[in-house]
């Protein structure tokens, strides 16, 4: 297949860029026209939390199924019921009912529960006749105007709820754009051309429009919640630098050794696009593996992910080889570093720490071992918990009307629970004893600040309670106390406590109890990939473990930032926070990925260099020295991109960029400088072993799979400048 993709890029180049560029037109401009919806929901299907959301939607139908928000109001001076600021309150609502898509605004009432104690705090509420994820910043701007006589008499007026969200978001124009400059940085110093270096980002940002737009086009069709586009952006923009980079470091490669251009894109797209096949296909193998954790959120986030992946993989095989074959020669034009080789030699620097391991493979081993324990060793401290608005940055009016509510009327106001009763028989109404004495129960439950008034649904089947918590969303006594309501007896009525708290604690406990089955199907997913590039069984399981130490580098940062603290101010937040009880579980699917992307690079080049001569020892060093230059440039970039987005707002987005950039580093220096080399090297031939009866049901295309096979041990190589009969053409296999 790759053949006829090479042929058909080299043959009808202008023919590969026209297609592209109305694909990536349309999809542009599909986006810009419909949107991007996007919609936080948190639906767990066969959870306590979700049971709880469903027979609260059967027995109070159409609340459900608009958004509402609210707008949090505070008196520096005075109170909220000032006669004049009570005048104030009722033409602001009706000013705000005036606004399109508001269905009712409910000014704060003391009668209502919706002013504080002392008076100074309440919030209005806002009834929309629009989904949550139709609310955008231009309704909550509109809203705000509208409650411009609260402004003039002197009270501050904040978005509260699904309002706060829309007024905060934003796009990443200037994240991608620290992340792309880095890149630019790095490719002018790896290639030495302005051109060359332009063309890989060229490329990712080409696979961005198509793969993005197409995701946030899907948006109108199923939920997809706000850290999906931007999750897919941060992996799209790195493994399409990455991606193209390796082909096209491949393709001049080619070209310094004196192939024709045609010869040289077709040899390119079928060597170095075969490994960026099988590294793509690991990606979306390890994404895949979401789909058995029963959790909806990482479903989206996975098959979000993979689409983008996809995209890059397409366009790094198709668009790209098309581009080179129209630039011919031209590729290296426009230098601005002189010097021989370019990206295509040896890099003397990785040949030496070639030769370092390979000497000495023992001491390696267990030096860059012993330092991954020291970075693994904090994940033993990880808590997992929610994360709430009390993070966001100061001034923020997430935080502003999260900090607003807590002085007013306590931490807990932020999270409240819900509590749903479903009497065994009809309730005559809300004094029913089974209710009632609930009630009373959950009110004499330590933890608890205060519990509502019952409401019993038309048809007398279920009851709904508010629950206030003591403490802050955020807070792991509060997922505590949800266990406690769950566990109260309950005579004559099925007792269910939902909200975003409790299915917060749902979403971590069901991801906590499916992490093991998710890493054992990746893991043996991912190593039967590697099997069929490399024919190779140890080789394959030992890139499938040492993939898992990388994580866990990960994860101990994460640990270390966010659970303990440790330089937690410079991402610009306050404190420690929890871990999202999702985090741990998309980062090992996502980093899994991405590090096969380097193991397969190293790999292709020390397979070729062993199927060349069957030395592994200068196998490991020649495969370093070969791709040493290119994988540091394209980790290089990788993290500065993910490190980009450590400024945003959304302490989960700062989690995903920490622990991918982190482990990229990581995997990039330690594991594939030291650790695989040294590994290789004491393994010696038992890497490249292969049962005969396993040689005949693999498939005979892997990776290198038409070299010739090792000479016999101890055999000299062939002289230089002489190939022998069995030998293959030094332009064959992959770099």
């Amino acid at each position: 297949m790759l053949r006829l993709v090479a042929a058909m890029c080299a043959r009808r180049p202008w023919t590969v860029i026209a297609v592209w560029l109305v694909l990536i037109g349309a999809v542009a401009a599909a986006a810009l026209v419909f949107g991007r919806p996007t919609e936080n929901s948190l639906s767990l299907p066969g959870s306590d939390a979700q049971r709880a959301a469903d027979v609260q939607a059967e027995a109070f139908p159409g609340e459900a199924d608009d958004a509402s928000g609210t707008l949090v109001l505070h008196a520096a001076a005075g109170t909220l019921e000032d006669p004049a600021r009570r005048d104030a309150m009722a033409r602001a609502a009706e000013r705000i009912e005036a606004v399109p898509h508001v269905r009712r605004a409910t000014p704060a009432s003391r009668q209502a529960g919706t002013v504080s104690a002392d008076g100074r705090t309440g919030y209005l509420t806002i009834a929309l006749d629009v989904r949550a994820r139709d609310v955008d910043r231009a309704l909550v701007r509109r809203i705000e105007d509208a409650a411009a006589p609260l402004d003039a008499a002197g009270v501050e007026t904040v978005p509260g709820g699904r309002l706060a969200e829309a007024a905060e978001r934003s796009g990443g124009a200037a994240r991608e754009a620290g992340g792309l400059v880095v890149a630019v940085v790095v490719l002018l110093a790896a290639l030495g051309g302005a051109v060359a270096a332009g063309l890989p980002i060229a490329m990712a940002l080409a696979g961005l429009v198509c793969g993005v737009g197409a995701v946030g086009l899907l948006g109108h069709a199923t939920a997809i919640p706000p850290v999906a586009a931007t999750l897919a952006t941060m992996i799209g923009l790195g493994v399409g630098i990455d991606y193209s980079l390796f082909v096209l470091s491949r393709y001049r490669t080619l070209l310094a050794r004196g192939s024709a251009v045609p010869e040289a894109v077709r040899a390119a797209v079928t060597s170095s696009g075969a490994s960026v096949v099988f590294a793509g296909a690991t990606v979306v193998i390890a994404l895949s593996g979401l789909l058995l954790g029963g959790v909806p959120v990482l479903r989206t986030l996975a098959w979000t992910s993979a689409l983008v992946v996809a995209v890059a993989v397409a366009v790094a095989v198709t668009l790209l080889p098309a581009v080179l074959r129209v630039l011919g020669g031209r590729i290296d034009a426009l230098r601005v570093r002189r010097g021989r080789g370019g990206s295509h030699a040896p890099s003397a620097v990785w040949e030496r720490l070639g030769g370092r391991v390979t000497a000495r493979p023992w001491r390696v081993l267990i030096g860059a071992a012993a330092l991954l324990a020291v970075l693994t060793a904090p994940v033993t401290a990880m808590t997992l918990g929610q994360v709430d608005a009390g993070s966001d940055p100061a001034g923020s009016a997430p935080r502003r009307s999260y900090e607003l509510m807590a002085e007013g009327f306590g931490p807990g106001s932020n999270g409240p629970l819900t509590v749903v009763a479903v009497p065994a028989t009809k309730a005559a109404g809300p004094d029913d004893a089974r209710i009632t004495g609930l009630a009373d129960s959950i009110r004499r439950t330590a933890g608890v600040a205060a519990v509502s008034a019952p409401r019993l649904g038309a048809d007398g089947t279920a009851a709904v309670l508010r629950i206030t918590p003591d403490t802050a969303p955020a807070d792991p006594a509060t997922a505590d106390l949800v266990r406690r309501i769950r566990a109260l007896p309950a005579a004559g009525a099925e007792v269910h406590v939902g909200g975003p708290v409790a299915a917060h604690a749902d979403l971590a406990d069901r991801a906590g109890s499916r992490m093991p089955l998710i890493i054992g199907v990746v893991l043996a997913l991912c190593a039967a990939v590697l099997l069929a590039a490399f024919r190779a069984p140890v080789v394959a399981v030992k890139a499938a473990v040492m993939n898992l130490i990388s994580i866990g580098a990960a994860y101990g940062a994460l640990t270390a930032v966010f659970t303990w603290g440790w330089g937690v101010e410079l991402l610009g937040l306050d404190g420690p926070v929890p871990i999202e009880g999702y985090v741990p579980m998309m980062l090992f699917a996502v980093l899994f990925g991405l590090s096969m992307d380097y193991e397969v690079f190293l790999l292709t080049a020390v397979r070729e260099e062993w199927l060349r001569h069957g030395d592994d020892r200068r196998a490991v060093s020649g495969g370093l020295a070969a791709t040493g230059r290119i994988i540091s440039a394209a980790a290089l970039i990788m993290v500065g991109v993910f490190a980009g987005f450590l400024p945003h707002h959304d302490p989960v987005i700062k989690m995903f960029g920490l622990g991918m950039a982190v482990a990229v580093a990581v995997d990039a220096t330690v594991v594939r400088g030291l650790l695989v080399p040294s590994a290789m090297v004491l393994l010696g031939r038992a890497n490249w072993w292969l049962p005969g009866w396993l040689d005949r049901v693999l498939p005979q295309s892997g990776i290198g799979s038409h070299a010739p096979p090792p000479p016999v041990a101890d055999a000299p190589p062939p002289a230089a400048g002489r190939r022998e009969s069995g030998d293959r053409p030094r332009t064959a296999g992959l770099p």
